[in-house]
Parts: structure tokens; C-alpha cells; sequence
């Protein structure tokens, strides 16, 4: 039901800020801030968005969760969703997101109603989740069927 009342509410939230920013300032200034706008956070995402990359990579080299900056790069690309959707409530909204310490807040509130099972890097220790029976680690070899040589001819020609 929630869902239902946000897609009803914003495109009536940006129809009626459309009219009266248009009243105030006129059509033509309108659109320019609406043009504006999705330039500029076109750009502040794509450098937002390179140091949300930067420290995913960074923390996969030093072995650290990296539900954090995941979530942050999930945060940027929603809001250049936002951003590249005319109207000021949802450019507000996504300009908002591409501030970290707004995201840093979401991701705090999103993490409190999250729960992680498990969760393991590399040859680390794992744990089996409910009943299922432990890991156990291998190498392999693969060895051809016999008759099957690749040095052998291929039936294909004749001798």
C-alpha cells in the first residue's frame, strides 16, 4: 500500500512544484534548472561514484566487509536515477543521497533492520548455516577418457 501512495504522491509532488516554480520564475528558467540540475548531478555522481569504487576495492584488498561501500554505491546510483528524472523534489532527494554523510546515515538505519548470515573471504574459517553439513576443501585434476589422446589422429583424415 506504502508503494502505491509513493507513486501516486511524487508525480503529484512534482506537478504541483513545476506550476509554482514556473509562476515565480517563468517557464523558460524553469526548464534551465531543470537542464541544470541533471548536468550537475550527472557529474557529482560520476565522483561520487569513482570513490564509492575506490573504496570497494579497498576493502577487498584489506579483507574488510564491504557491505558499506556496496550500499553507498547503490545509494549514488539511485540518486542519479533521481537526478536524471525531471522535477525538484526528486532531484532534491537525489542530491541529498549523494552526500555522504546523509548516506552514511541511511546506510546506518538500513543496517539496523538487515541481517547477514554468513559471510567469508577467501580461505577463511566458514560456518555451516542451519544444518547444513561442513565444507570440506579440494583440489582437482581432469583426466582425459581413455582413447581420447589429443595426440592421436582425429578419424577425420585418412593414412
Amino acid at each position: 500500500m506504502w508503494l502505491f501512495l509513493l507513486f501516486l504522491s511524487v508525480p503529484l509532488i512534482e506537478i504541483t512544484l513545476f506550476i509554482q516554480v514556473g509562476g515565480l520564475i517563468g517557464l523558460w528558467p524553469t526548464l534551465g534548472i531543470v537542464v541544470l540540475t541533471a548536468i550537475l548531478g550527472t557529474w557529482l555522481m560520476r565522483q561520487q561514484g569513482a570513490h564509492a569504487i575506490d573504496q570497494l576495492r579497498r576493502s577487498f584488498q584489506e579483507l574488510r566487509d564491504p557491505a558499506e561501500p556496496l550500499a553507498h554505491g547503490a545509494m549514488i546510483l539511485f540518486s542519479g536515477a533521481l537526478l536524471l528524472t525531471p522535477g525538484f523534489f526528486t532531484d532534491a532527494v537525489g542530491f541529498a543521497l549523494l552526500m555522504p554523510p546523509v548516506r552514511a546515515a541511511a546506510y546506518r538505519y538500513l543496517s539496523k533492520r538487515i541481517v547477514v548470515q554468513t559471510m567469508t573471504y577467501g580461505n577463511a574459517p566458514q560456518r555451516p548455516m542451519h544444518g547444513q553439513a561442513d565444507v570440506i576443501d579440494g583440489d582437482f585434476e581432469e583426466v582425459p577418457p581413455p582413447g581420447n589422446s589429443p595426440h592421436s589422429p582425429s578419424g577425420w583424415t585418412q593414412h
